[in-house]
């Protein structure tokens, strides 16, 4: 039998329009650094690897061979996918929105929200975002409709929609507030943390579940992305080595998948229930470059415009930011210039700041990159501790920058902890949050 909804009724106090303050309440990782937010973070300030080399024989031809993979298995800080869903359910998701499940659930516990009054479920939004979809499905799909009609699955329009990772966090858990899916290339989960932190900001919902994920690894993505000369082809016999941030023999990316979420939360609320608090989300930025397909623009300028914005967003002084987690993917191009605007927009204060860019670790994750990266931010904040940047041995600009080579570093600073976290995407799309401390 039906039983109809009853739709609450926000009052004036709730739907205001303010910059109201929202902060970090909830976290969870699927990684190629491991499972668990925690896990991920102790192997990343521990300086490990999640790069392996991709050893199954329809990669042997291609130019790279390296990629980082969640790591499957039974085992400690591994994934076995199969004690998280029945076949059937994974039937009607890609690998993605798998991974974007088990993150949520994981920071929802952490968050130690999962709410059963409707008023709170309809005041729980969503917004999850998948920067690509997963081609093997397509290729598979595609050659089963050669057999016949009837041997395309019913769920595949539902596992290639970019939106359907936030769809079934939504139907999972009965959130009813603003569902909302972001897809901006390497840029989608930095813009899906700004997104649902101004949904709050201005009153559309309390209570946001927001971030990335990304699985489209195989050997069409990886020839894909080959033949746009982005990815690293030098380091295929030592992976471990192949993705290098800033460093002189960068030479590409390397791709990566999993999943982080985090649940965002208006302040007053989070105090009421007393949750714990990581930091604080206190600006966001964007910017289109206007220039090229893949490359940025050659100035910086798209960079210079959303971290200028993220700070005036956030109503600091530049002088406040004393870190900054870099986009900085590990391609020649890409990383000289982000340095590049970088100081530019920082100036003489530049001295006084630390880049580093945690992709040297765990590569890139594409549309779960910046969302990732963000929460190694927070937890870089929580703890004092600026994350290193692997294979870091020759930086090759000259720079008033400071730099966390291959080792993490104490983060002193003498007032709150104040952060960047930059993040970019192919058609010049740009986004930078800024995060900090939370104080009363």
């Amino acid at each position: 039998m039906f039983t109809p909804i009853v739709i609450v009724s926000r009052t004036l106090t709730t739907a205001v329009r303010c910059k109201r303050r929202v902060v970090v309440t909830g976290i969870g990782i699927v990684s190629p650094l491991g499972i668990g937010a925690q896990n991920a973070w102790q192997a990343l300030i521990n300086s490990k690897s999640g790069i392996t080399k991709l050893s199954k024989p329809e990669y042997e031809k291609l130019p790279c061979r390296v990629a980082a993979l969640v790591p499957k298995g039974d085992g400690p800080n591994q994934l076995n996918i199969d004690s998280y869903f029945s076949k059937s359910e994974l039937r009607t998701m890609c690998p993605a929105t798998a991974y974007a499940l088990i993150a949520t659930e994981e920071a929802l516990n952490d968050a130690n929200w999962k709410p059963e009054a409707e008023t709170d479920k309809q005041d729980t939004g969503v917004a999850v975002g998948i920067g690509m979809i997963d081609l093997v499905d397509v290729c598979t799909t595609y050659e089963a409709l050669k057999k016949g009609y009837n041997k395309v699955s019913p769920y595949f329009i539902p596992r290639i929609l970019p939106n359907m990772a936030a769809g079934q966090i939504s139907i999972k858990y009965g959130f009813r507030g603003p569902n909302h899916s972001v897809s901006t290339a390497c840029a989608t989960g930095a813009h899906a943390i700004g997104d649902a932190s101004r949904f709050i900001r201005g009153g559309e919902t309390s209570v946001m579940v927001c971030g990335g994920a990304e699985a489209c690894i195989s050997p069409l993505a990886i020839a894909a992305f080959c033949r746009l000369r982005a990815l690293s082809t030098n380091k295929n016999d030592f992976p471990y080595e192949a993705s290098r941030p800033f460093d002189k023999d960068r030479d590409g990316f390397v791709m990566g998948e999993g999943a982080a979420i985090l649940v965002l939360e208006e302040l007053n609320h989070a105090l009421e229930r007393k949750a714990k608090i990581y930091g604080e989300v206190l600006g966001y930025g964007l910017s289109g470059d206007a220039a090229h397909l893949t490359a940025p623009s050659e100035d910086g300028t798209g960079a210079i415009l959303a971290m200028d914005r993220a700070v005036k967003d956030a109503g600091i002084e530049t002088v406040e930011i004393t870190f900054i987690n870099a986009h900085a993917t590990s391609t020649p191009l890409g990383d000289a210039i982000e340095l590049k605007a970088i100081e530019s927009f920082l100036g003489q204060h530049s001295k006084n700041v630390t880049v580093s860019s945690t992709k040297g670790a765990h590569g890139h994750l594409l549309g779960a990159a910046g969302n990732l990266e963000a929460i190694f931010t927070i937890l870089a904040i929580r703890d004092g501790i600026i994350p290193p940047t692997l294979n870091l041995h020759n930086l090759d600009v000259e720079t008033n920058l400071n730099f966390v080579p291959n080792v993490k570093k104490s983060w002193n600073s003498t007032s709150k902890r104040v952060a960047l976290k930059n993040a970019f995407g192919f058609g010049g799309t740009n986004a930078c949050l800024c995060f900090a401390q939370y104080n009363e």
